[in-house]
């Protein structure tokens, strides 16, 4: 038989909670026990509302959601790190032939490209923040033939990173000194602007331009028509 000392206890804790925002199944899991009995306890009592409850009450909240959901996001993310292992196995080393399609790709989606207005603008200037399309990219233009004392690099980034740190991280992906980068561009600061791309995270974009490439761009023109020509449109 339970001590009624003891379940007064268990009542005046339940009281002192609800004063503080804290919500029925809350109170009935801090206590240990069942949902009704806090309900009985203090169902009838009014959350307080003001905005220092409510405060406590999200933080509480989040808590609780985090914890719920804790299980199903190490599930998720385990099951994630398993697949991306066992396709990158698969991949393994790209043939030639497979590389120069898909650097040809990936340069037609992110590279620059000559305009309408200036049809012979034919520079191959590749700019992205992603070191994986970075690196394949310059397998590319290696497995093209260019040699490396004809690419130039130069970074894009915003002007309240740590521009120094960022240069030195992307010498050392690409293999090169800091000293044979090109100067780099900053982008201005606009304050009404909410950027994401912050923290130590945050190294802007790489831009890896080709000399003399005008034939190296008419050749992946080439890569790519022969990849589109008798390819049937979708639907049919």
């Amino acid at each position: 038989m339970t001590d009624p000392r003891y379940e007064d206890d268990l009542y005046a804790q339940a009281v002192r909670l609800r004063s503080q925002g804290c919500s029925v199944p809350a109170i009935a899991q801090r206590l240990g026990v069942a949902k009704s009995t806090a309900y009985r306890w203090i169902g009838h009592i009014p959350l307080p509302d003001d905005e220092e409850s409510r405060v406590r009450r999200r933080a509480h909240s989040k808590v609780m959601t985090d914890a719920q959901w804790a299980g199903h996001r190490a599930a998720r993310d385990a099951a994630r790190a398993d697949t991306v292992a066992a396709t990158a196995g698969w991949v393994k080393q790209l043939r030639y032939r497979e590389l120069v399609l898909v650097g040809a790709a990936i340069y037609s989606a992110e590279g620059t490209k000559a305009k309408p207005w200036r049809p012979n603008d034919c520079r191959v200037r590749f700019v992205n923040s992603d070191p994986a399309l970075i690196t394949l990219f310059l397998r590319f233009v290696a497995a093209m033939g260019v040699p490396r004392v004809d690419l130039r690099f130069r970074v894009s980034i915003h002007e309240t990173a740590d521009v120094s740190k960022a240069v030195r991280w992307w010498a050392a992906l690409v293999g090169v000194s800091t000293e044979d980068f090109q100067p780099t561009v900053l982008k201005r600061h606009r304050p009404a602007t909410n950027r994401r791309n912050t923290g130590d995270g945050y190294r802007g974009c790489l831009a890896v331009e080709v000399a003399r490439s005008s034939r190296l761009y008419w050749k992946i023109e080439g890569i790519m028509k022969g990849m589109g020509d008798g390819v049937p449109p979708p639907g049919r």
